[in-house]
């Protein structure tokens, strides 16, 4: 395990959760009310960052069976190149696309690769696992529809990092062409019966594959891993777990942990340096990993 550090990280975080915390809050709505107004709020440039004016930006429509899902693709220069595929975080249940331009922008300019930022369907009115099956739909979806050049990643945070997993846990057991890498950030892995989002997401129903990747009983044939986890995370034990058995059972990971900051750091890189240096970092990783393998 790598361990990214500096001074900064605990200050920045300390400040970041007290900023947080102090936002107004409303108290009386029920939790799904309060659900609808949170996915309506637009993030604050001043702690969410700002789109790369370098890149260019176009909304999709992803045309799937009995659906239609939105899309924002960010190209840099020319085409084509890789496409990787983003989810965003939320608990299944909130987040979008618009909440992580800073790093879709920027993931897009620096990693040599054209991203491809998707608004899956989201719990209660669509529980597990509709999210999983947009997710893993739309990887075929890319291929025949986006003018990459037949090399796709795959990336998450949070529950987003969960449906990238996933998917790739879905294609190797269907035998369907797998990501040829994935990029886990923080994701949520296991069951997590006492979260605010476990019943919204799972309920009562039967679990399917792919849906808790670390409930798998094999990880092998998944593609190379780059697994990023914070020091001040409840589920740093997910992804540390996850890329052990990654490794264990023979598939090519890298782990690196960002001490002393929070949970859904990438969410804020103008309040948290370890938000922007993570940016840098993931798109390092694509452009080694892509220009490797065309070598």
């Amino acid at each position: 395990m790598t361990i990214v550090d500096n001074p900064q990280f605990g200050p920045e975080t300390d400040a970041l959760l007290k900023h947080l915390a102090e936002l107004p809050t409303t108290p009386d709505l029920d939790p799904y009310e309060a659900l609808l107004l949170d996915r309506e709020d637009l993030p604050d440039p001043a702690i969410a960052g700002e789109p790369d004016p370098r890149v260019a930006t176009e909304d999709i429509a992803v045309e799937l069976p009995g659906r239609t899902l939105q899309a924002r693709v960010y190209r840099h220069a020319v085409r084509p190149r890789p496409i990787l595929l983003w989810l965003h975080g939320g608990g299944f249940v909130g987040g979008d696309l618009r909440d992580i331009e800073y790093a879709t922008s920027l993931i897009a300019a620096y990693g040599n690769v054209t991203v491809v930022s998707l608004n899956y369907r989201l719990a209660p009115e669509n529980p597990c696992p509709a999210a999983l099956q947009d997710v893993y739909d739309t990887l075929a979806w890319l291929r025949e529809n986006l003018d990459g050049d037949g090399r796709i990643a795959i990336g998450g945070q949070s529950a987003g990092g969960a449906l990238a997993a996933g998917a790739c846990l879905l294609a190797r057991d269907a035998g369907t062409p797998l990501p040829d890498r994935q990029i886990l950030c923080y994701p949520v892995l296991d069951l997590h019966p006492g979260s605010d989002w476990h019943e919204w997401y799972f309920g009562t129903r039967e679990i399917p594959a792919g849906a808790v990747p670390l409930q798998a009983a094999s990880l092998a044939g998944l593609p190379p891993t780059l697994m990023l986890a914070a020091g001040r995370d409840w589920l740093r034990d997910d992804a540390l777990a996850y890329a052990a058995r990654l490794a264990h059972d023979g598939v090519p990971t890298e782990l690196v942990e960002y001490a002393d900051t929070m949970h859904a750091f990438l969410n804020f890189p103008a309040a948290l340096s370890a938000g922007r240096h993570a940016v840098e970092l993931i798109s390092a990783d694509l452009q080694a990993a892509f220009s490797a393998r065309r070598s």
